[in-house]
């Protein structure tokens, strides 16, 4: 996980300029969810006790999809949650362990740059031609929009873990600053087992 360490460079300081931004938009995915569910609930009851279906629910449900899987991107790859190659990646040290976070942060940022040009293209497609859904024909654009600037976040993400790991890779000594740190099974579980308000002083 990203180091909670005072500010000591453009790293660090890029790293907490940024991470302000992932936990707003990883908020906004979580509350998609949540209203998501809510509106399940309303959905149910309205069609089995009144008989009344909601307007336009599948529409809701395929427009806060984007929402719901990438908002939280960027701030997912900042905590480390993601899936890793971590059988790998746990038996380097040293610069190969930041020689390996740099070569997959680069392969990163370039399936990403691709991705969101071409997610970008396809919002400005809806955007000029007026898309909507197909039965209450709500405006598609603004759930396709997300997706780019979602995107765009966990490409500067990237961005500030490479740099991170260039500064490792260069000097392995220094403290570690916007990238991710493995923690050890045991030192993950023991952290999840810690209730709040418990926490050792």
């Amino acid at each position: 996980m990203t180091q909670d360490m005072p500010a000591r460079g453009i790293v660090a300081r890029a790293d907490r300029l940024l991470s302000p931004v992932e936990d707003a938009t990883n908020m906004i995915a979580a509350l998609f969810v949540f209203a998501l569910m809510c509106l399940g609930i309303a959905q149910i009851v309205l069609r089995t006790i009144f008989d009344t279906p909601l307007t336009g629910y599948v529409d809701l449900v395929e427009l806060s999809m984007a929402g719901m899987a990438f908002l939280g991107a960027a701030y997912t790859q900042r905590m480390g949650a993601h899936i890793r190659m971590e059988l790998l990646l746990g038996t380097l040290r040293g610069r190969a362990l930041w020689g390996a976070e740099i070569i997959g942060a680069l392969l990163g940022m370039a399936i990403i740059a691709v991705l969101i040009w071409y997610s970008g293209e396809h919002f400005w497609r809806s955007y000029q031609l007026g898309d909507t859904t197909m039965d209450a024909e709500f405006p598609v654009w603004p759930s396709k929009l997300l997706v780019p600037v979602a995107f765009a976040l966990w490409f500067l993400r990237l961005s500030i873990q490479l740099a991170g790991s260039i500064r490792l890779f260069v000097d392995p000594t220094r403290a570690p600053e916007g990238v991710c740190v493995m923690k050890h099974a045991a030192d993950v579980a023991r952290e999840e087992a810690v209730l709040p308000g418990t926490e050792e002083t």
